[in-house]
């Protein structure tokens, strides 16, 4: 799954980075180095300009709210359960097959945050039981330094209960595509600790290698077949992941402090 990340590029490094050609400057973010649910975050996306004479689409950085709303909800209280969205499935489940036709994006991180799940505490999640607290939180991030440029989904949700020319009459919020974790070893691995995203949870972000970016991004492309081709992973190894505080857990913690690695897991784990 992904449940936390950061994001600390500037709009300006973004731009560059993936070819955008329109970003509005009053959307501008911080840096964020402990994204939650429900904030608002970085996408990449394609889409013809409201009220433009040339209807092509446009490579854009938008500020999305994360959590997805689908179009037809009637409320968007769901919106912090719809952060993520399965490869395996995205292309069925009513909430996500019209997005992943239409409404593709990237968010760009710095990396995401796991909370490291040992055997029993796992059996639990898959079982979707009762889950125990888990210890220690680990960044994984790719070992070049490079942007995780992870596959995300948007859509639009009318508030009707607002005028059309309100601020707030329209959502635009976004979910992130997960995988199944990787097992191949890290390009990185902590001196004590796992050796494989896998054995840190089950489930990780779906990374887009820049080689992909642009068939992922355009909105001509509708093929089913051809889209669930775009939803392979990437090659393993390419990652590293490291312990990180405790102090990521609280969510009104926030610095570049929290990327910091740790020496050793400050809590014994299983392996």
């Amino acid at each position: 799954m992904c449940g936390r990340y950061a994001a600390s590029r500037k709009p300006e490094d973004l731009t560059g980075l993936f070819g955008v050609e329109k970003w509005e400057p009053t959307e501008t973010l911080e840096p964020d180095w402990n994204v939650a649910p429900t904030k608002e975050v970085y996408a990449v996306l394609e889409r013809p300009v409201k009220d433009a004479d040339d209807p092509r689409p446009v490579r854009q950085l938008r500020a999305l709210k994360w959590g997805l709303v689908p179009s037809w909800s009637k409320t968007p209280e769901g919106a912090a359960r719809m952060i993520n969205a399965r490869a395996e499935t995205v292309h069925e489940k009513p909430s996500f097959r019209r997005a992943f036709a239409q409404r593709r994006c990237i968010l760009p991180a710095d990396g995401y945050y796991e909370w490291v799940t040992g055997a029993e505490e796992r059996q639990l999640e898959e079982k979707k039981g009762k889950k125990r607290p888990r210890k220690q939180p680990y960044f994984v991030t790719p070992a070049d330094g490079s942007v995780f440029a992870m596959a995300g989904l948007y859509e639009f949700w009318r508030d009707t209960t607002l005028p059309g020319d309100h601020e707030n009459a329209w959502w635009v919020t976004c979910s992130v595509i997960t995988t199944e974790a990787e097992t191949t070893p890290l390009a990185v691995a902590p001196a004590e600790g796992p050796g494989a995203l896998a054995d840190i949870h089950p489930r990780m972000p779906l990374m887009l290698t820049p080689d992909r970016w642009d068939a992922w991004l355009d909105p001509a492309r509708t093929g089913e077949d051809e889209l669930r081709a775009l939803l392979e992973p990437p090659p393993g190894g390419l990652m590293r992941a490291y312990p990180v505080a405790t102090a990521v857990s609280n969510v009104r913690n926030n610095g570049p402090e929290l990327l910091e690695e740790l020496a050793a897991p400050e809590e014994s784990t299983l392996f």
